[in-house]
């Protein structure tokens, strides 16, 4: 049997298709457009020709993120906050807290016995998500894979002290007036995002080993901060991206694994008591 997860994220999108054993038989990574239900068909196309297999030969499908309600041709819909969680433990099974910072949020999830205790959730402002690195990147005119390299150049970093978007960018034009070196804007910049992302974890109490999701865990800078913030490593699965989707294809397995498991067992009862009424 097959499984797949999609996980719709307000910027990025991401297809995980696996087999019973839980190997990966295709992962598609794509940019997230306002046509969700044309992209999630598209995307799921892809993943099939990618796995070499056809819709019906999935078992179950399960959508997760900002747009999984938008895939029609999904067997259910489940929180990203669940898919996470259950992608992160299947990767690192240590796992105790988890950080995602995605596009347009960022999240801190407890788990316990491979189960979500408790989570945290920033999504009402873009300070400490994937856009506020974006629009930081756009106003220093670096490319956004290159920040993070580039922070590590850093000499002094200077503080950036708010947590608005816009006043924030407006601290680094000030800073760039005074001649202030980009990589020590950027240092700055990581330091606070990773003051506010810590901060909201620590609500959770925090418990190593921390594992660090989402495209902002590419940004080697930022990992950074966050690690000197919190005073020891943090770890990142090799796709950061893909936790949300691989997650919901392992849990749409444990479902379809269930209803197996509960189906024999009314058959064995009915088995059983065919088998008492025919000796009587």
């Amino acid at each position: 049997m097959f499984f797949a997860g999609l996980d719709i994220g307000s910027t990025m999108t991401k297809v995980v298709i696996l087999d019973q054993a839980g190997a990966m038989r295709a992962t598609i990574i794509g940019a997230t457009g306002a046509e969700h239900r044309r992209l999630a068909n598209r995307v799921m196309e892809e993943a099939l020709a990618q796995a070499g297999l056809a819709i019906e030969q999935i078992s179950y499908i399960v959508a997760t993120g900002y747009g999984r309600i938008n895939v029609p041709f999904a067997d259910k819909q489940i929180t990203e906050i669940s898919c996470h969680a259950r992608g992160v433990i299947f990767l690192i099974p240590t796992a105790k807290t988890i950080i995602d910072i995605g596009g347009q949020d960022s999240k801190g999830i407890k788990v316990a016995g491979g189960r979500v205790v408790n989570f945290v959730m920033n999504d009402k402002c873009a300070a400490g998500t994937g856009r506020f690195l974006e629009v930081i990147a756009e106003t220093l005119g670096v490319p956004l894979t290159e920040i993070g390299p580039l922070s590590l150049k850093a000499q002094d970093s200077v503080s950036i002290s708010s947590v608005c978007t816009v006043f924030a960018e407006q601290e680094v034009v000030a800073h760039l007036a005074d001649g202030v070196p980009t990589e020590d804007i950027l240092a700055g910049l990581h330091e606070a995002i990773a003051h506010r992302v810590i901060g909201m974890a620590e609500r959770l109490k925090i418990e190593r080993e921390v594992v660090f999701t989402g495209g902002a865990a590419k940004n080697i800078g930022l990992k950074k901060a966050i690690e000197d913030k919190l005073g020891f490593p943090v770890l990142i699965p090799p796709e950061p991206l893909l936790t949300g989707a691989i997650g919901a294809a392992i849990l749409g397995r444990e479902l379809v694994e269930q209803a197996q498991a509960r189906g024999e067992a009314i058959a064995r009862a009915e088995r059983a008591l065919r088998e008492a009424t025919f000796f009587n």
